[in-house]
């Protein structure tokens, strides 16, 4: 393996992880000329998904697309890079054993929206206000209230969120 950062060949694994299901390999790696660390995963290499995009073209399965997708809908928030990444190899585990040979980019959206929807609600609305490409207010608002209500609980107020209000009397 090629370090990433000085390009030498040369590295020794310092540490190796399986995933749950058995499908990815972790391996923590030194580089022997600059010593520093970086992380590879090995995974199986089956037949290729190819994705249906809206214009009708069709592409490989990109995990790394996904993956950067729902990075950017976490960010700054308390999920952890593994926590996405396992999101992504279990998104792509479904997707594999369902044994379509194509997909498209609606059904992988839906999917990532509703493991995203489990995981934390704020990425969930994040990534479908992209996906879903909101073009006003009141669509997003939408979307919160269909998880409130979806939960069983009202909004809360904006002015209750930020403590406008507290201490004023009529």
């Amino acid at each position: 393996m090629r370090c990433p950062f000085c390009k030498d060949i040369n590295d020794k694994v310092c540490d190796t992880r399986m995933s749950e299901d058995g499908l990815v390999v972790r391996r923590r790696r030194e580089c022997l000329s600059c010593g520093k660390r970086f992380t590879t995963h090995e995974r199986l290499d089956v037949m290729p998904v190819r994705v249906i995009k809206k214009n009708g073209r069709r592409e490989p399965f990109d995990h790394n697309k996904i993956l950067n997708g729902i990075l950017r809908a976490v960010e700054k928030r308390s999920v952890s890079v593994d926590t996405a990444e396992d999101l992504v190899d279990a998104l792509e585990r479904e997707l594999f054993d369902s044994r379509a040979r194509e997909i498209s980019t609606r059904r992988i959206g839906e999917l990532v929206m509703l493991k995203l929807k489990a995981l934390d609600e704020v990425a969930y609305v994040r990534f479908a206000s992209v996906y879903r490409e909101y073009k006003a207010l009141d669509e997003f608002i939408q979307e919160i209230q269909t998880i409130s209500e979806l939960e069983g609980t009202p909004p809360e107020p904006a002015d209750a969120r930020s403590g406008a209000g507290e201490g004023v009397t009529g």
